[in-house]
């Protein structure tokens, strides 16, 4: 508001009309950004690195919500993120959570259950959510039960992490971990 005020102030005082025009349309195209309001998306984006490994995923909040069991069925495919689906990239061949996986992208999905989920690597790239995981689910590589674990204090936001030697999933009172090392 303060540039429009200084733009208004300037518009009156500019005798020469070419230079008027020009004012006048930065001042309506102030107006018009100021007005869009760019919110804060609801589930940013966010690619973590590791070694040898990174992971592109969405981070929607909890709000209130239950999220397993409640916002996410329990023994349902599940994209482990918002948006597009959660990609993992292995820079060099590994063992993840103790099965070999050649270098390269993967769409990752689990399916949540109370006291482990499986955890599934995908081939196909570029899905939306897991709304067509069933038509690609002959592209799977890999599927791992991992344990969960309740945690004590709930996690607002969606976090993926990979510390030495693991990734790390944690969602509301939800923690699984797969182990991940590289050859």
């Amino acid at each position: 508001m303060e540039r429009i005020t200084y733009l208004f102030n300037q518009f009156k005082s500019i005798k020469n009309s070419i230079m008027k025009r020009m004012i006048l349309l930065s001042m309506v195209s102030l107006i018009v950004l100021s007005s869009c309001g760019q919110k804060k998306p609801l589930s940013p984006h966010e690619t973590i690195t590791g070694q040898d490994i990174s992971v592109r995923y969405g981070r929607p909040y909890k709000k209130g919500r239950v999220i397993f069991g409640g916002l996410e069925t329990y023994g349902k495919v599940y994209r482990c993120g918002a948006d597009s689906a959660t990609t993992v990239t292995f820079g060099k061949d590994a063992s993840f959570g103790g099965k070999p996986v050649k270098a390269g992208t993967y769409t990752l999905f689990v399916i949540p259950n109370e006291q482990s989920w499986t955890i599934i690597l995908n081939s196909q790239l570029g899905q939306w959510g897991a709304y067509d995981y069933d038509k690609y689910k002959d592209k799977d590589v890999l599927h791992l039960d991992v344990p969960v674990k309740k945690l004590d204090n709930p996690v607002e936001q969606l976090t993926i992490s990979l510390p030495a030697s693991a990734m790390i999933i944690e969602w509301d009172n939800v923690q699984v971990s797969v182990p991940v090392s590289f050859s």
